[in-house]
């Protein structure tokens, strides 16, 4: 059960202040409101609420300045701080998430979902979401209801302030279809591709809010030999192979080439690390707030007797999942198939159970599921990695990614 905290609203609209209040009174939450921001400074010192809800645009003291004034103070546990404001403009909301603020509500406020937000903000919640979880190739039919049938795209949302996409493969048309519905505009996300093989390309043309210029999105990647992940995606929409260009695109792009490193987005860390792949491809860990998620797709995990083993390979890939929350692994094959197709550079789902295990990662997600298995052999291979985890006495819990599939930690 979540504990009941202590809120701090400021806000110089009665109207709006009386609504945040019933809303988290009635939720069980202790409640301090005012109207001004000159004198709150001085109340959020004395009474140390745990989490600070506040306009942007204030007479005296607008929420920044109170933000930053709050951040200098070394007396007290620092609340969390949320900005809601009707200001829409992206300037607003990227200037407040450059400064740190931990999270930014628009107005007016959905009642409904006003608490959920909060909350997720003040937990640092994290939503996993699979849009498609195949490789290769997408593989429609009767056969791929339960597990589905598109290929690559996870996004990561993280408070209410974070979104993030991982791959595009074709199911990052559903994705689309899916903002299109919500109307989850205007849209600041940040993309992240693994590497350039088409099935974690091809769904870029049919990403819709790409054309839409309200949009601002940083994608993220890397070079191949000396081509860097712009081209790498532009190429693809060559006019010889696609109608249309990314010259069509409306929305603010910007692209970042990406190798084996460390960075931080605002107060997220983000970590990457070459996979064992044909050519260069990324996995990704994100850190906040002591929650992992890890995204490992396209990389073979040789067996022990091979001749390509290499143990410190191994070692660093342990090192990379360490204690994740979730992770997300190319699982391709059964370990017969692997047999069959050692050197294609996917694994067999031993030995990403065994990997997992020696990570002791919370959630193991297996991925990228192979087009030649259907609903009944994902199945099968899922059974087999719970036999396997449960003959190790793992505390690791296993599933089958599939589309629609949510995670929430």
């Amino acid at each position: 059960m979540q504990k009941k905290l202590h809120f701090f609203i400021i806000d110089d609209d009665k109207s709006a202040l009386h609504i945040y209040e019933n809303l988290l009174k009635k939720a069980g939450h202790k409640v301090t409101a005012t109207t001004s921001s000159q004198t709150a400074l001085e109340e959020i010192t004395e009474l140390q609420p745990d989490c600070v809800l506040c306009d942007l645009s204030m007479p005296g003291i607008d929420g920044m300045e109170l933000y930053q004034a709050i951040r200098q103070l070394d007396t007290i546990q620092q609340p969390t701080f949320i900005i809601v404001t009707g200001k829409v403009f992206e300037y607003d909301h990227r200037r407040a998430l450059e400064m740190g603020v931990d999270g930014y509500i628009h107005k007016p406020i959905n009642p409904q979902t006003f608490l959920d937000e909060v909350l997720s903000v003040y937990l640092g919640t994290m939503k996993v979401h699979f849009w498609g979880s195949r490789g290769t190739l997408p593989v429609p039919g009767e056969k791929t209801l339960k597990f589905g049938g598109n290929t690559n795209c996870v996004t990561l949302t993280i408070g209410n302030n974070y979104f993030f996409i991982f791959d595009a493969g074709t199911g990052i048309k559903e994705l689309s279809n899916h903002l299109l519905k919500e109307n989850k505009f205007p849209l600041t996300a940040k993309i992240f591709i693994s590497h350039p093989h088409y099935d974690h390309i091809n769904g870029i043309p049919f990403f819709v809010p790409l054309y839409m210029s309200a949009n601002h999105f940083e994608i993220f990647g890397t070079r191949h030999a000396g081509i860097g992940i712009e081209k790498l995606l532009a190429d693809q929409m060559d006019s010889v192979y696609f109608p249309i260009t990314m010259k069509e695109f409306g929305a603010k792009i910007s692209f970042r080439d990406l190798c084996e490193e460390s960075f931080n987005i605002d107060n997220i860390k983000i970590q990457t690390i070459l996979l064992n792949h044909p050519g260069k491809c990324l996995g990704y860990r994100v850190e906040y707030k002591n929650k992992i998620f890890c995204y490992v797709t396209d990389n073979e995990l040789y067996l022990e007797d091979s001749d390509s083993f290499n143990q410190f390979d191994v070692d660093q890939l342990i090192d990379f999942i360490r204690e994740a929350d979730v992770l997300v692994i190319d699982a391709t094959y059964t370990d017969e198939e692997y047999l069959k197709k050692s050197g294609w550079g996917h694994s067999g789902v031993s030995r990403v159970v065994e990997v997992a295990n020696a990570g002791k990662v919370k959630l193991l997600c297996l991925y990228h599921h192979d087009p030649d298995e259907f609903d009944k052999q994902i199945a099968e291979k899922l059974k087999s990695a719970k036999e396997l985890l449960k003959k190790l006495k793992s505390k690791t819990i296993c599933c089958a990614s599939n589309e629609g599939m949510e995670i929430v930690l």
